[in-house]
């Protein structure tokens, strides 16, 4: 390959030795939201342990760029879906398709687990966010609230994974 091709992203499960890099690039990923967000979001007080024990009823998939970790998702099957959540990619490697690749990941996950949808939650004040999901195929499902706020402050957008889209299929 010549030096002006980019590196191939590789996708694969979490394993526990990537728990630290993972608490690196969700406090990277989530800084921007830092002070922005009420509820505050509470990716900036991630650490090993806590990682640790999410995993244990969820997964993580991580986004490798020449060995580095430079993304990740969160993804638990929950009843009859797959809860995706605490999507990140490092602000240096977004645009360039790793977090889209990452949901890919989960969608596809979704199915081979039989299950027929995926849900997620974004904050209503990351209109960015929900618009980007929404491109994807994600649609509105209901607002709710966090612990302690009588308004809403983010909505549950889910995507029918059933069946394969036309333009992936060959």
């Amino acid at each position: 390959p010549s030096s002006q091709e980019s590196a191939p992203l590789r996708l694969r499960e979490a394993v526990e030795a990537d728990l630290p890099e993972l608490v690196q690039v969700l406090q990277q990923a989530f800084a921007e939201y830092q002070d922005k967000l009420d509820p505050p979001s509470s990716a900036q007080d991630e650490t090993v342990d806590r990682l640790r024990a999410v995993l244990r009823s969820s997964h993580a998939v991580v986004a490798e760029l020449e060995g580095a970790i430079v993304g990740c998702v969160f993804y638990a099957p929950i009843g009859d879906h797959v809860d995706l959540f605490r999507l990140a990619v490092l602000p240096v490697q977004r645009r360039r398709g790793i977090a889209q690749a990452l949901i890919r990941y989960v969608e596809d996950r979704t199915r081979e687990l039989g299950l027929s949808r995926v849900q997620l939650g974004v904050r209503i004040a990351l209109t960015r966010n929900r618009d980007y999901y929404e491109r994807l195929g994600y649609r509105f499902v209901e607002a709710r609230s966090h612990a302690g706020y009588s308004k809403p402050t983010f909505v549950i957008l889910e995507k029918r994974v059933d069946c394969i889209p036309p333009d992936v299929a060959e």
